[in-house]
């Protein structure tokens, strides 16, 4: 049984399990004409969206920390249902946290999400740049001090000049500190984030090694990402089942380094 399909306690074994899920707000997709037939979901709710959140959030709880693109908020087209909120409940997540990226009022509620049983000791939001508003950063500090874990939870632009203004902004805050992990709906190929120097110079970070993950019917291309800074090594990675969504979750099995992981099991006593 590898260490990403088994639950232990948390630090026991000294790693942790990531996960990053582009969940498309619970809609249901499995073929391009999807993306018209069942475009409506976008703005009106479906009786069965919250059954698909259920069978997600028995995924999700496999894991230590996950970050979440195109949740929904609390909205019309979620019946009012914060997604956040309701998968960190169904999988057990005693933290979450919900960057509301784009407002559009009662309809929709347009959010990046974090969920984790460690106690983050600082939670930042980031608003990226971009000629189109609506594209965020979460910012999780786990620990504290110079050993401590920095968990970054993004969804850049399709744009190519939207992502390299969004880059250049999250190279400044990565470029100081140690322990980094950057995950989520990147919208790029592993070899354009190697293009853009001053990111991948900023620790610098490199990729784990990149999985197909869209579309989730027939994975053609490496948008979702979990990027680790030098200092950390990944032990495992793996694309799992396709779980609704136009995109397929991503996940690493993570050992920390011993500085690293005395840094967040001190914060957690």
């Amino acid at each position: 049984m590898s260490h990403l399909d088994a639950r232990s306690p948390l630090l026991a074994n000294g790693h942790l399990r990531l996960l990053t899920f582009n969940l498309q707000v619970g809609i249901q997709t499995s073929a391009y004409h999807h993306y018209f037939t069942r475009s409506w979901q976008h703005l009106l709710p479906h009786p069965r969206r919250n059954q698909r959140l259920d069978l997600m959030g028995d995924v999700l709880g496999k894991f230590d920390v996950v970050g979440l693109q195109e949740v929904d908020g609390g909205s019309f087209r979620s019946s009012r249902v914060n997604q956040v909120e309701y998968l960190a409940a169904r999988a057990g997540f005693p933290h979450h946290f919900q960057q509301l990226n784009r407002n559009l009022g009662r309809i929709a509620q347009h959010s990046n999400g974090l969920l984790s049983r460690l106690a983050p000791a600082r939670v930042e939001e980031h608003r990226l740049p971009g000629t189109l508003p609506g594209r965020g950063a979460i910012h999780a500090r786990f620990g504290n001090g110079p050993d401590a874990l920095h968990v970054f939870v993004a969804h850049l632009a399709l744009s190519h000049r939207g992502r390299v203004r969004q880059f250049d902004y999250l190279s400044d805050i990565i470029r100081p500190l140690r322990h980094v992990v950057v995950m989520g709906d990147l919208n790029c190929t592993p070899e354009q984030i190697h293009a853009h120097e001053r990111f991948s110079e900023s620790l610098p970070l490199h990729p784990v090694k990149p999985l197909l993950s869209y579309p989730s019917w027939q994975p053609r291309r490496a948008l979702d990402h979990i990027l680790l800074s030098q200092s950390l090594e990944v032990s495992e990675v793996q694309v799992l089942d396709h779980l609704f969504s136009d995109h397929l979750p991503l996940a690493i099995d993570l050992p920390l380094p011993a500085a690293c992981l005395t840094a967040l099991r001190d914060a957690q006593k």
